[in-house]
């Protein structure tokens, strides 16, 4: 976001590839799904909830989408930010734009994620978002261990796991070595981590999967130097079942 003429349209281009982001690009969408729609403000509002939408479909999907408008005021940004949070961009490049009503309108946000300043280049500034929304798994950081054979994966699983990131910020999710051993345990662990890798990929950067030896007992001693912690999840997540599961799907 920012004023006409701060270089959002360019800066989106470079995160595009980056993110494999679909960009909906404020002038495209205008003359086409929003011809109907001007410049006063109840239209920008109107404009913004729309573009808000759009967004919105491609992020169910687990992608990632880019609003590429002006979007200048408290009241558009509410409008747009209707159907979840959004990691805001505010190019603070310019001082004034080439249309005056929009500048007279313009309020700066409160808070945004980053506020691109006039030095640094396009692709400076893409990497730079980049890492923060794509981060970069690091071994030395803060990491929750999760175990279990997840035979097969389900949303009780993606709940614990989403839990779990909340709390530690990036998670190693250990998939034990139990393929085969019985008719429990059907699937093989690569079958397990792609399911696993396309339920998360909006966490993309914070999780590994890795496979383990088939681990029954977990034991410690003293002054371990890390918490061992049962986290409790509403009942209707907790009720899944993996063995309902697998006798729905035949296996």
């Amino acid at each position: 976001m920012g004023l006409p003429g701060a270089g959002k349209t360019t800066l989106a281009n470079a995160i595009a590839p980056r993110l494999n982001a679909v960009v909906f690009n404020a002038d495209e969408i205008r003359a086409n799904i929003n011809r109907d729609l001007g410049f006063s403000e109840p239209d920008r509002i109107e404009h913004a909830r729309r573009m808000g939408w759009l967004c919105d479909q491609v992020v169910k999907t687990g992608g990632f989408a880019i609003a590429d408008f002006v979007c200048p005021t408290p009241e558009t940004r509410a409008a747009f930010l209707q159907g979840g949070e959004a990691f805001v961009v505010w190019l603070n490049r310019i001082d004034h734009g080439r249309y005056e009503d929009t500048n007279r309108l313009f309020i700066p946000p409160n808070s945004p994620n980053t506020e691109v300043e006039p030095a640094g280049t396009p692709e400076f500034w893409a990497e730079r978002i980049v890492a923060e929304l794509r981060p970069i798994f690091h071994s030395r950081k803060p990491t929750a261990l999760l175990v279990g054979r997840y035979q097969p994966f389900h949303n009780g699983h993606k709940a614990l796991m989403v839990e779990a990131l909340k709390r530690v910020g990036q998670v190693c999710i250990g998939v034990r070595d139990t393929s085969g051993t019985d008719e429990k345990n059907p699937f093989s662990f690569e079958y397990v981590k792609a399911r696993i890798e396309h339920a998360l990929r909006e966490y993309e950067g914070r999780f590994i999967v890795i496979p383990i030896p088939n681990i029954t007992n977990i034991f410690y001693g003293r002054d371990i130097g890390y918490s061992v912690e049962r986290i409790d999840l509403p009942s209707s997540v907790e009720s899944i079942s993996a063995t309902s599961i697998r006798s729905a799907l035949g296996v």
